[in-house]
């Protein structure tokens, strides 16, 4: 429990400092002595949960922020997605293998439903920003505006990174390194392959 305790103090002392309020007037608006709080601040007490769920209404914050500590408090919101296997962003080939690791993703990106996954990237067609090894967390989605990154499946059975852009008789999926050339897709090919808007790239995570 004296881990626990430690724990409190400290968090106590961050959202105070956050919010710029001092240690008398904290006492005051709990109504406790102030050695009271500063048993709780130096982790020698722990506040009864009353005064627990009193300072998160005050401090804006849940109550698992004050007690406990900043990483389990990240690992418990973040939401876990898969990162499935390699896409090649060159040459399209097979898309999703199996599940070869998981990423983490703020849990504000799903509020309102929407779903997400990663995938990792293989080749350089687009080098310089996303390399081979680099991972993306793709929104899914079955169309997007022209211009924006996405990975498509090609044939129901390839993948591949590209942006794209959409033109009145088809779209075009372009590479960011200039030594490939753009493929275009008529509209009666994207009925009839088909080209399929898997989703809409929104972050990079970048391997060093």
């Amino acid at each position: 429990m004296l881990g626990n305790k430690k724990i409190m103090g400290q968090n106590i002392l961050r959202y105070m400092t956050l919010m710029g309020i001092e240690r008398k007037d904290l006492a005051e608006r709990l109504n406790v002595p102030y050695s009271t709080l500063t048993t709780w601040i130096n982790g020698d007490a722990y506040p009864r949960i009353d005064r627990i769920e009193q300072m998160a209404r005050l401090f804006k914050c849940e109550k698992s922020d004050l007690v406990e500590s900043r990483d389990a408090a990240k690992i418990r919101k973040a939401v876990r997605i898969p990162v499935y296997g390699r896409v090649r962003a060159g040459i399209p080939e097979a898309a999703i293998e199996d599940i070869i690791d998981t990423e983490e993703i703020d849990p504000n990106m799903v509020k309102g439903g929407a779903e997400f996954f990663a995938l990792k990237i293989k080749g350089n067609s687009m080098e310089p920003k996303i390399s081979d090894g680099d991972v993306v967390i793709v929104r899914k989605q079955p169309d997007i505006e022209s211009g924006e990154v996405a990975i498509v499946m090609v044939n129901s059975e390839d993948a591949t990174c590209k942006r794209v852009r959409k033109y009145r008789d088809g779209i075009e999926l372009v590479a960011s390194n200039p030594i490939y050339d753009p493929i275009f897709y008529t509209n009666e090919q994207v009925k009839q392959l088909p080209v399929t808007i898997l989703g809409r790239v929104v972050e990079l995570r970048a391997k060093f």
